[in-house]
């Protein structure tokens, strides 16, 4: 691989901005310094641009096998790249779902021959498959899902002997959806009694509501704490959860863990009104406390990191009416600006944003050289330029379903630059599949 320098940088990593120069060679960043020359290498000068390390999502839906009439990994790896995200963790309920050994290595070949970021894919759990969770190797798999809520697929898991099982036995970490599916059954009877097949989107949220959330999640927090089990709490939207996780103790040292997705930060109950199925989603986008107190929540470490649960689905399949559209939205190709133009408006400081959709993903997960701008580690990098400003439109949507809930959205600042390993994946709106990603591997 040539050797690329990067001149003219302003990087921001690890809660400083400095100008710089950055050398990459054989995919690593070699070195980081002022004034860096090399006559063997291809100079790139980012004239003052901002650069920062890729972003890590660690929860995706890429929708194969099975389900690729809305999605894939090649497409959506590739709108990953276009927005800065060099890495993601893809979920289990696709279609077989990846509850056995042979499964999950399907989808492992499947990123390896198509994945443009780098890739992870989650074991799922089921009510009876523990033998198989077991087996997970938790070098080069990011974790097990378990689903106490149902959302998309069959995969709920709701037996508590099983639950029990899982969280004494399993050492690795374990991802969770947390609902109370009783409270949502309950919930939606309700509603179909009052409005009968017309139901509004303006009630997912109270269907969904938050006492389904935090019943599942703080009953994940007990039987975590019972047996000291490492777990992760995906897709936080309620301010009750966060009584949940403790932010008195570095991210290093705990053991429950909290993730917030960019709509839960971005949307408020009433877009309902507006965008109807467009933003309906598990759990569901709540008030404008809720909203509020997530970001005080994410700006004071009570949540970990920031993600988007990216889950495309066709424009067809969303335009039925309330208890058929499938629940989820296409996120992943603009999660980072979006991110930005909070850091524009004042929610939250550049530094932090790059902490929760960078390094705090790294360091939650333990992943091997990645998500920090380093020497030796992984080129995984984003170059940002914060002047040019751009509208998400269908023609410049990359998503295989081609719709976004974004869609009109002016950012301010664009993604010029992604290196996938020391590779030149984007450039301008240019792709180089020449070379794809590789799989995260995750310290002991």
């Amino acid at each position: 691989m040539t050797k690329k320098l990067l001149t003219n940088a302003l990087l921001i990593n690890e809660g400083e901005r400095k100008e710089v120069d950055l050398l990459i060679h054989e995919g690593r960043i070699e070195k980081i310094g002022s004034s860096l020359s090399d006559p063997t290498a291809d100079v790139l000068d980012l004239g003052g641009r901002i650069l920062i390390p890729g972003a890590i999502d660690d929860q995706v839906h890429f929708r194969e096998p099975g389900l690729t009439q809305k999605a894939n990994i090649y497409t959506e790896s590739r709108a990953a790249v276009a927005g800065g995200v060099t890495s993601f963790m893809e979920m289990p309920n696709t279609k077989p779902p990846a509850v056995t050994q042979e499964k999950l290595e399907e989808k492992y070949q499947i990123g390896a021959h198509s994945s443009l970021a780098n890739y992870s894919f989650f074991m799922g759990a089921s009510n009876d498959n523990i033998e198989e969770v077991l087996k997970t190797d938790p070098r080069n798999v990011c974790g097990v899902k378990i689903f106490m809520g149902s959302s998309t697929g069959n995969m709920l898991v709701d037996n508590t002997k099983t639950l029990e099982g899982i969280f004494s036995q399993c050492p690795m970490l374990i991802a969770l959806h947390c609902e109370d599916e009783h409270t949502i059954r309950s919930n939606t009877q309700i509603a179909i009694d009052q409005y009968g097949e017309d139901i509004p989107f303006t009630e997912h949220p109270i269907i969904r509501s938050h006492e389904a959330c935090f019943l599942s999640s703080s009953q994940a927090v007990a039987m975590a704490k019972k047996f000291g089990t490492r777990i992760h709490v995906l897709h936080i939207s309620t301010a009750d959860e966060l009584e949940l996780f403790d932010n008195s103790i570095p991210l290093s040292q705990k053991k429950i863990t909290a993730e917030v997705c960019v709509h839960h930060l971005s949307f408020t109950a009433e877009d309902y009104l507006s965008l109807g199925s467009k933003v309906k989603c598990n759990p569901a986008i709540k008030y404008l406390h809720d909203r509020e107190a997530l970001w005080a929540g994410l700006n004071d470490n009570r949540l970990d990191v920031v993600a988007t649960d990216h889950a495309p689905h066709t424009i067809e399949e969303k335009s039925g009416k309330y208890l058929t559209a499938p629940s989820g939205l296409p996120l992943v190709q603009h999660s980072l600006q979006l991110m930005m133009m909070h850091v524009r408006d004042g929610r939250i400081s550049m530094e932090r944003m790059i902490e929760k959709m960078c390094h705090a993903p790294a360091d939650l997960f333990s992943i091997e050289g990645r998500g920090y701008v380093r020497e030796g580690y992984w080129a995984d990098l984003v170059v940002v330029n914060p002047d040019e400003s751009v509208v998400v439109q269908p023609d410049n949507i990359l998503y295989k379903c081609g719709w976004s809930p974004l869609e009109g959205t002016n950012f301010q600042q664009t993604i010029e630059h992604t290196f996938i390993s020391g590779h030149h994946a984007y450039n301008k709106g240019v792709f180089d599949e020449s070379v794809l990603g590789q799989r995260l591997l995750f310290k002991a």
